[in-house]
């Protein structure tokens, strides 16, 4: 059964076409180095939790958006062996966090096994 790697961030909407951007390159990266599918998706229909919630997952501003990416593989060796031929292409290397269209500090992201696929 496969594995996925996901993430959570936000986006300042004025930075949404800067990130998809950015986005888009580095979904390159990942297939290029083996990844089975890259996909990138922006909030179109969440409501603040009572406790908790992708808005208060990521503190979430007024003029901001939550992303959710994920990026799925065979199997969480084949995970591990993708992540790190990305970590080293230069593009992803030469990445700096200060460069980004979003607030990496309010990022959070894991790996996941599957438990039902229909």
């Amino acid at each position: 059964m496969a594995y996925v790697d996901s993430f959570v961030l936000p986006v300042p909407k004025k930075n949404l076409d800067a990130y998809r951007k950015m986005a888009r390159k580095a979904g390159k990266v990942w297939m290029k180095h083996g990844a089975l599918q890259y996909v990138e998706c922006v909030a179109d229909d969440l409501q603040p939790g009572k406790r908790t919630s992708f808005p208060q997952a990521v503190k979430l501003r007024a003029d901001e958006v939550v992303v959710f990416s994920y990026a799925v593989y065979k199997s969480r060796k084949h995970r591990d062996q993708v992540m790190g031929k990305v970590m080293k292409d230069p593009l992803m290397a030469n990445m700096e966090m200060k460069d980004v269209p979003f607030d990496g500090k309010r990022m959070f992201w894991g790996g996941f096994k599957p438990i039902l696929s229909l």
